[in-house]
């Protein structure tokens, strides 16, 4: 390499650093230290979790202006949404480099461990397949008891009333709430962060949340839009990606899954409830709203555990990419 060609590349990286801290073999480390965590220890305590935290100040941010125009709600809703976004990103890149300083101040030999212990354990929070997993298992526990207890349980997953769905249909929610959350809370997370380190990932958990929070329709329908079409641009690679980590994890090849995909309203979460639906050979739906894969035989109770090695597969699948590129 020419000095001239190697100086432009170290300054690269400097320019780089500034936004976060390219972390290599700490990366790739960190990303197993997370997800083992994940499994052996599952969510930290509310009080230092920080999507509560992002939860919280969502939450506060009070009524949604109601006497105001569609456009000045939406235009509001913006305003906050990225003056709360520039702040969980400015928080991300203030941790990522105090964990540089940290790793850069020990021995050589031991840098990447350092970093990666380090960064491995502030990600966690942002990943959660271990409370996925139980979740969506305690509903096929919870249907055992009958069909009413199984509704109970499953409104700790989904956010639809489930008064009046059979016992049929709670499982199908269940795995749908199975395949989208796995995009949301996990891959879509440990994508950002081979993009843009901690900081990328804290800024998909806080859009992700926001959508939550304000996406759905109601009374933050127009403040919310921002946030939804943020969230949908923001998943957009990511839940393609969860939806062909199931089709390799079963492998079953994805024929037909862009038709229906194409069945929900949202542009990303038909991808992986489509992929699981065929993976499974089941039918997936929300009444009243759309029928993923209507040629599939109706759930049972064996699909919800076939559909969690399914997934646990493919997270393993999405941890050892990851790791890959953080290595590349």
């Amino acid at each position: 390499m020419a000095p001239g060609a190697r100086g432009a590349g170290a300054a690269g990286y400097k320019a780089l650093n500034i936004v976060w801290s390219p972390a290599g073999p700490g990366g790739a480390l960190a990303v197993a230290v997370a997800y083992f965590i994940d499994r052996l220890c599952g969510e930290p305590p509310a009080r230092w979790h920080p999507v509560v935290w992002i939860g919280r100040a969502l939450s506060n941010v009070g009524a949604p202006w109601p006497q105001a125009s569609a456009r000045d709600q939406f235009v509001r809703g913006a305003v906050v949404w990225l003056a709360l976004a520039a702040a969980s990103l400015t928080v991300g890149v203030g941790v990522d480099r105090s964990i540089a300083a940290i790793a850069d101040a020990a021995p050589p030999m031991l840098e990447i461990i350092v970093r990666g212990l380090l960064l491995g354990t502030l990600l966690k929070p942002l990943l959660a397949w271990r409370m996925l997993r139980e979740e969506v298992f305690a509903v096929e526990q919870a249907l055992a008891g009958g069909v009413e207890a199984g509704r109970d349980r499953l409104r700790h997953i989904v956010g639809r009333d489930t008064r009046d769905l059979s016992a049929t249909v709670v499982r199908e929610s269940a795995l749908e709430s199975l395949a989208e959350n796995l995009n949301d809370s996990f891959v879509a997370p440990l994508f950002w962060f081979c993009l843009g380190g901690l900081p990328g990932a804290v800024l998909y958990r806080f859009a992700n949340t926001a959508d939550a929070m304000w996406g759905l329709r109601g009374r933050w329908e127009w403040a919310g839009k921002w946030a939804a079409r943020a969230d949908d641009i923001l998943s957009y690679v990511p839940a393609r990606l969860t939806a062909l980590l199931l089709a390799a994890a079963s492998a079953r090849w994805p024929r037909g899954l862009p038709q229906e995909a194409r069945r929900t309203a949202s542009p990303n979460g038909g991808w992986p409830m489509g992929m699981l639906a065929l993976a499974l050979d089941v039918r997936l739906s929300r009444p009243g709203y759309y029928v993923l894969h209507a040629a599939g035989r109706c759930a049972g109770p064996h699909d919800v555990p076939r559909g969690l090695k399914i997934a646990g597969r493919a997270a393993l699948s999405a941890v050892a990419v990851a790791a890959l590129a953080q290595l590349a």
